[in-house]
């Protein structure tokens, strides 16, 4: 019966899907572009869904984005960690997977957005609701919070994005992720692989890692909502 329900929840995808040419046209290069604009379209539903779900069960956006939304962009990457770690001795190419895909939406996912905002704001100028929230070149601030004078630096105008508790997010981040690594380099050295190895170190070093998101998850969601 699960196997049933399973198969009626992703059958829309799999029609979608079906529409990726095979990789034996045009050496590879249309299936994996197709795929990727998919993959893309796939993404910024699941977002939008999680979104009006928070929306309607009034949890912060925060929250959403690095609970619900996080788990369903990251579930591909950990399917492809969990096929890439059982077809190879080591956990090599799991972990590169999950580093290069981490690597990807940051550099590519934060950087390309943010490039085509500023090229935008560079070509189009100040707008009225621009100046009304950072203020004007004259010196006369705006009714934005955190930045009522941003107007007078950049008479022009410019791409705004507010940092609410991104910076303490991050911290907790590279801490879990330095740990993370270092839990690796152990095990590489003591079994010689960093997944895996003698029967009774596997359990305590997966949840070492689950422990590890939950202590990213639940440090930033209490700092989203103002608890610390």
């Amino acid at each position: 019966m699960a196997d049933y329900g399973m198969h009626c929840l992703l059958l829309p995808f799999k029609l979608a899907f079906a529409f990726v040419p095979p990789s034996s046209y045009g050496g590879g290069w249309y299936c994996f572009v197709i795929a990727l604009v998919f993959i893309g379209v796939v993404t910024a539903l699941i977002q939008d869904m999680a979104m009006l779900l928070g929306c309607s069960l009034g949890i912060p956006d925060m929250v959403t984005a690095i609970s619900i939304v996080a788990i369903g962009t990251s579930l591909p990457d950990a399917f492809a960690s969990k096929a890439a770690t059982v077809s190879d001795d080591t956990a090599d190419a799991a972990i590169g997977n999950v580093t290069g895909s981490n690597c990807v939406n940051v550099f590519l996912g934060l950087g390309l957005p943010w490039m085509i905002a500023a090229i935008k704001w560079h070509a189009s100028g100040v707008t009225p609701e621009w100046t009304r929230r950072y203020g004007d070149s004259y010196g006369n601030p705006g009714t934005d919070s955190q930045a009522p004078t941003l107007g007078t630096s950049y008479p022009a105008g410019a791409f705004v994005v507010p940092s609410g508790d991104l910076g303490f997010s991050v911290a907790v981040f590279v801490v879990c992720a330095l740990l993370c690594f270092a839990l690796f380099y152990d095990r590489r050295n003591t079994h010689g692989c960093e997944l895996g190895g003698p029967q009774g170190t596997t359990a305590p070093a997966a949840c070492i890692l689950v422990g590890l998101w939950l202590i990213y998850l639940v440090l930033s969601i209490l700092r989203g909502t103002g608890a610390i």
